[in-house]
């Protein structure tokens, strides 16, 4: 047995040890008079414990050689963002230093909602030898809440990524980032669950991809972004959430296990943007065990399937109404949520195996996934006429009809013109979406093509121009305020 394995080994022990003086259980070798032991036996009873070799000490040493190893890759993050009437918000955060695996750069990974809405100019990163850096791109995938910041210095200290898919419950864990804007903080806790799916994370959450670890490693404001580290040192989540009813920790703290975080890096760095996969299908949110039984299954288990679109993957694979999905690709099928999950991490166009359960019978089907963007657009409102284009913004508008605010949910008393594309390579590129309603620019309220216009050309002189934006997420309409700076 090497050091290393000695070293967790103690620790795991010293952690024993101290749940069970916490339920009041006599540990080995005490008893309840030792507090009147003579001064004799008290004095060698702490040179034992202030030994090189006691479990204690190897543990605690353990614990401090991985947070020596991984605190200079941990930053802390400042931003300011614009509201949509031109104010200034300021939100704090955490982050990781990574090298990027295409190139020589290092990137900082961190939450989207940290970095949402602020241009990389308001953007600070705080290292851990006190220097502060200005990132040169931000890329944004608001599904996973993930988000790269690409910076253009080299003599920067790392992290590794591990393997979250080799974490079990129990394993202990380190949370490290800046809980209320102090920075370089440390917390202890284990795993204490895997897979965490559909939660409600706050009412605007956009997101789609959920697979959660929870630990109880304390997390608190200001930890978003912040590397959860494995007793390797090894980052294998990235913090993003906790359940609370007073805002602070309540020992309930969720993270984005790094083998997801892995792929959403890879594809934003490759393409600016992650592809996702779609199958075609409505699956049920509330099977249960009485739809289980008239379907003939024997327990809840799987994913239904309530309706099929046409001339969708699914359609085309010969998917029925009430198949129970069970395995998708060879993982077993949880639920509709974590069908969800694997669907749309899957590579576009990839055939893949699909077992079913029809009429009492398991039926294995091959499927080829395609790009959700095209879904996405083929259900969003389809104007007569193409639009105008605005270079200097970076997208397509048309004005708004009350058809196209019924269309989209918004209320009927909406305002403003909508957005139809967005160009891939303008700077606004990662904050602007398709069916955005333009509502602001410059501050004055605008309600036609032609009045954008106006207002871009008597605004002409200016170097920056807030854009004031209504965006529908999950069920609520949301204010976004964008700056968009010339040169």
């Amino acid at each position: 047995m090497n050091s290393l394995s000695r070293g967790l080994l103690a620790l795991n022990l010293v952690v024993l040890g101290m749940l069970l003086g916490r339920l009041g259980w006599p540990l080995p070798g005490s008893s309840p008079l030792e507090a009147q032991e003579p001064a004799s036996r008290l004095d060698a009873s702490r040179r034992e414990l202030a030994q090189p070799d006691s479990p204690l000490l190897r543990s605690s040493e353990l614990i401090s050689r991985i947070v020596r190893l991984t605190t200079a890759s941990v930053v802390h993050i400042e931003t300011e963002r614009r509201t949509i009437r031109g104010r200034r918000a300021d939100e704090t955060g955490s982050g990781v230093i990574i090298p990027s695996p295409r190139s020589g750069e290092f990137v900082v990974v961190t939450n989207s909602h940290v970095v949402d809405g602020s241009d990389v100019n308001d953007i600070a990163v705080h290292l851990f030898d006190k220097r502060v850096l200005r990132p040169v791109r931000k890329l944004e995938d608001r599904s996973t809440d993930l988000a790269v910041l690409i910076l253009a210095e080299r003599d920067l200290v790392a992290a590794r990524l591990g393997d979250s898919d080799r974490l079990q419950i129990g394993h202990l864990v380190l949370a490290m980032g800046s809980p209320f804007g102090l920075s370089q903080s440390t917390t202890l806790g284990i795993i204490s669950a895997k897979g965490r799916r559909a939660l409600k994370i706050s009412e605007t959450s956009d997101m789609l991809n959920q697979d959660f670890l929870q630990t109880d490693a304390a997390i608190n404001p200001g930890n978003s972004g912040g590397p959860l580290i494995d007793m390797q040192g090894a980052v294998i989540g990235i913090n993003s959430a906790i359940a609370s009813n007073s805002g602070g920790n309540e020992g309930i703290g969720f993270s984005i296990p790094s083998n997801l975080v892995r792929t959403v890096v890879d594809q934003l760095l490759m393409n600016g943007r992650v592809s996702r996969a779609y199958l075609g299908v409505s699956l049920d949110p509330d099977f249960n065990t009485e739809a289980a039984t008239a379907l003939k299954l024997d327990r809840v288990q799987g994913a239904r399937v309530l309706k099929v679109n046409d001339n969708t993957p699914a359609s085309r694979a010969n998917l029925q109404v009430d198949d129970v999905v069970l395995t998708f690709d060879g993982v077993e099928v949880q639920d509709e949520s974590h069908l969800i999950n694997l669907v749309s991490l899957t590579p576009v166009g990839r055939k893949v195996k699909v077992v079913v359960f029809r009429n009492g019978k398991h039926i294995s089907i091959d499927v080829t996934v395609d790009d959700r963007s095209q879904l996405d657009r083929s259900q969003g409102p389809a104007p007569a006429e193409p639009g105008t284009p605005l270079d200097q913004l970076g997208m397509t508008i048309h004005d708004l009809t009350s058809d196209v605010v019924a269309q989209l949910g918004f209320e009927p008393q909406t305002r403003g013109v909508l957005v139809l594309n967005v160009a891939p390579q303008h700077p606004l590129a990662q904050q602007l979406r398709p069916y955005d309603v333009l509502a602001e620019v410059a501050g004055r309220p605008v309600t036609s093509v032609a009045e954008v216009q106006q207002v871009l050309q008597s605004a002409s002189d200016s170097q920056e121009l807030v854009l004031g934006l209504l965006r529908r997420e999950r069920g609520q309409v949301r204010q976004v305020a964008l700056v968009h700076r010339k040169g």
